[in-house]
């Protein structure tokens, strides 16, 4: 029999389903579902991988200009350019499309009250070191814009005031790169000495993880950090270091070994980086995305995706007839249908996340975010 300050089943049963469900939502939250409910807004940071107008707006500010200002880029979806560097969309644009969001706005040339659903602070050329810090370790420098990692997070702060309060970041995503590709980049076409490069990556990664725990504070709770791509496959590398002997290839790509190596450096420790941060904000997603193995994949089997040939809209040369059936655009950045393919891998396939990376999508058409753009190219 029972004594009598027994705990009768009814209760017992009661707690066990509440244990059952807390476990559960636990479960939910490690996996990467976004807090706080459906994402509504999305804020970016950092270089050409995501610029959807940035650079271009500021070398035209500045009296410049480049190649991604003018066609052939742009001339996949939008029929015209738009700063972005490549034929169409880029990994960004796919999210917003996936979540039924406008595509998100870049900073320059756009307006604060605008910007309440998202918006862009990459720019192409940009590093996460400061230029001056670059300039001095390796004498690198920057002839284009200084928008460093750094100063986009200014930025941000400064914006902070216009986008009324923290709960707004409840229901956004914060994207936080690719970055760091352009430190080792820059020095790389300088021709600085590989080993001098390769001590930059725990400095550029450490500076990442400041970064990211800089917009946690600021109230981020939903965050996507990407690795770097197999730079050894890029069309730029493999002519630039065609015949060296420092170099050895891959035999089942034809990439550059070391550099694919340098990019597989960094992405290790940007993911020990990012466990760290993860036990300092257990509340917080901050979910790893591996573009390294997104792209290589199709480098490895292209015929398994669609596409062929290495390179296609370089604006040296004539562009392709289909962008469609190529990996890269412009021998430094990739097609519309590679950064299609990374976001699929991601969004719909649920591959290439740490965690996993769970977001609801919506057939909503994503538009154009507007006429930022200046009309005169």
């Amino acid at each position: 029999m029972a004594g009598r300050n027994a705990i009768p089943p009814a209760v017992i049963s009661t707690v066990l389903v509440l244990l059952l469900l807390s476990l559960a939502s636990s479960s939910s939250s490690a996996a990467g579902r976004p807090a706080g409910g459906p994402i509504t807004s999305i804020f970016s940071f950092g270089d050409s991988i995501a610029d959807t107008g940035n650079h271009c707006y500021l070398l035209f500010r500045a009296g410049k200009r480049a190649n991604n200002c003018f066609l052939p880029y742009g001339e996949t979806f939008f029929r015209r350019p738009t700063g972005r560097s490549c034929d169409g969309r880029l990994i960004i644009d796919f999210i917003a499309e996936h979540l039924g969001l406008p595509l998100v706005p870049p900073y320059f040339g756009g307006s604060a009250g605008n910007f309440r659903g998202g918006v862009n602070f990459a720019v192409g050329t940009a590093t996460a070191l400061h230029t001056d810090f670059l300039t001095a370790r390796l004498g690198v420098e920057i002839t284009t814009t200084n928008v460093s990692l750094g100063v986009q997070l200014d930025l941000f702060k400064q914006l902070l005031p216009s986008l009324c309060c923290r709960h707004l970041f409840n229901n956004s995503l914060f994207i936080l790169g690719e970055i760091g590709g352009n430190d080792y980049n820059l020095p790389l076409t300088d021709g600085n000495r590989f080993n001098d490069i390769q001590q930059l990556v725990p400095i550029v990664v450490g500076y990442i993880g400041f970064v990211l725990r800089e917009i946690i504070e600021l109230g981020a709770v939903n965050i996507l950090v990407p690795g770097n791509f197999p730079i050894g496959c890029l069309p730029f590398y493999l002519a630039k270091f065609r015949g060296s002997s420092s170099m050895e290839y891959d035999p089942f790509t034809g990439c550059l070994a070391q550099l694919n190596k340098l990019s597989e450096y960094h992405n290790e420790l940007l993911q020990a980086e990012l466990s760290r941060t993860r036990r300092l904000y257990p509340d917080i997603n901050i979910i790893y995305v591996d573009y390294y193995n997104a792209v290589l994949r199709i480098y490895q089997a292209p015929e398994q995706f669609g596409e062929g040939s290495v390179q296609c809209g370089s604006p040296s040369v004539k562009p392709c007839d289909d962008s469609s059936k190529y990996v890269n655009w412009d021998g430094l950045h990739f097609t519309e249908a590679t950064y299609g393919s990374v976001a699929r891998s991601i969004l719909e396939e649920g591959l290439f996340t740490h965690p996993s990376f769970i977001l609801s999508s919506s057939s909503r058409i994503a538009r154009d975010s507007g006429d930022y753009f200046p009309n005169s190219f």
